[in-house]
């Protein structure tokens, strides 16, 4: 399958630079797969779509502020952008420029709150950097870093808490899981007292999520590993709302990854923790996953797959093209869809 075969035109005025004022006020396209039908909505009436015995399953992930700007022994300015924390006080790391910082190499930040040792070179040209410091290293980056929004956004974020969930939780993500944007305390309260269930799962999300596919063709993309975790109190929820007869929604495709990662054949689900690098394109078989609540996706991108896998390829390029011409918002902070 070509990887050409999931472009769109989209012209840069519709990536949408910062968040509406009101979360849950985002365009909502709603996308039902039997009737093949396309509807646009306000995203607070993805309660309408909603029923009781339902289960929406969604990441609780908070996203760090892994961006960090330092200086090497010589006074020369790096940039470093935490991608995953693989022991104690290492992590994988985007550092640049590249070509500058090599094992050995030191990093000072924030006069020196934090200092950083490069250690080696990882395939893909990451580096695997031991930080010291004394304290929380959570709060320092707090005090130190920024938000490492993504590189189609050009505008500076006015609100650190606007590129979080409402119930973001555990720290660890490089990028928010954004889907779940546009919910509001509010709105999940109204959701809950409908009848359906709310469940969660905890998948760090990488940088990796917004790295174009370089191949020509979908089955030589390999892709990059992200670490999750769910607890028994949701495997419970989620088990019980499918031996019920209800859907499985996933709120963005970070936790339909996880859901179909740990999923058997029989689409139970168990508690673990672990690293997926599930690849879900068309063609892939779901044995959890009943709908799908989504953001709109960059061309030729592993995410645009995923949606393309659940609906049909031509059906989700046609209704970008719709949203393309109806001037929906794109990307991270742009409008949603709903795929039933």
């Amino acid at each position: 399958m070509q990887v050409l075969e999931f472009n769109y035109e989209l012209p840069e005025e519709l990536i949408a630079q910062h968040p509406l004022e009101k979360r849950d006020e985002s365009r909502l396209m709603v996308l039902n797969r039997k009737e093949k039908t396309i509807e646009h909505k306000v995203f607070k009436d993805i309660i309408d779509y909603l029923k009781p015995g339902d289960c929406l399953v969604r990441n609780n992930t908070k996203v760090i502020p892994a961006r960090l700007y330092g200086k090497k022994n010589t006074g020369a300015n790096v940039e470093f952008l935490l991608l995953k924390n693989m022991e104690n006080d290492i992590w994988e790391t985007i550092v640049r420029p590249g070509n500058k910082l090599h094992s050995g190499a030191k990093v000072i930040f924030g006069d020196g709150i934090l200092k950083a040792e490069i250690l080696e070179t990882l395939d893909g040209g990451t580096r695997k950097v031991k930080f010291y410091y004394e304290g929380i290293f959570n709060e320092i980056l707090d005090k130190i870093g920024l938000m490492p929004l993504p590189p189609y956004i050009h505008e500076k974020l006015k609100q650190k808490d606007r590129y979080q969930t409402v119930y973001a939780k555990y720290d660890g993500s490089a990028a928010a899981p954004t889907a779940g944007l546009h919910f509001t305390p509010e709105l999940l309260e109204k959701i809950t007292e409908k009848g359906v269930e709310i469940a969660n799962v905890t998948l760090h999300v990488g940088i990796g999520t917004f790295r174009p596919v370089k191949e020509e063709t979908v089955e030589e993309h390999k892709m990059h590993t992200e670490h999750f975790y769910i607890k028994k109190e949701d495997v419970d929820k989620i088990n019980k709302a499918k031996q019920n007869g209800g859907r499985i929604i996933a709120v963005g495709t970070t936790s339909c990854r996880v859901l179909e990662t740990i999923a058997d054949e029989n689409g139970i689900v168990k508690e673990c923790e672990g690293d997926t690098s599930i690849f879900i394109y068309p063609g892939y078989k779901f044995k959890i996953l009943d709908a799908l609540i989504t953001n709109f996706h960059l061309p030729q991108s592993t995410l645009l797959m995923l949606v393309s896998a659940l609906a049909e390829k031509d059906y989700i390029i046609k209704a970008y093209e719709e949203a393309v011409k109806e001037k929906y918002r794109f990307f991270s902070f742009g409008d949603a869809m709903f795929i039933e």
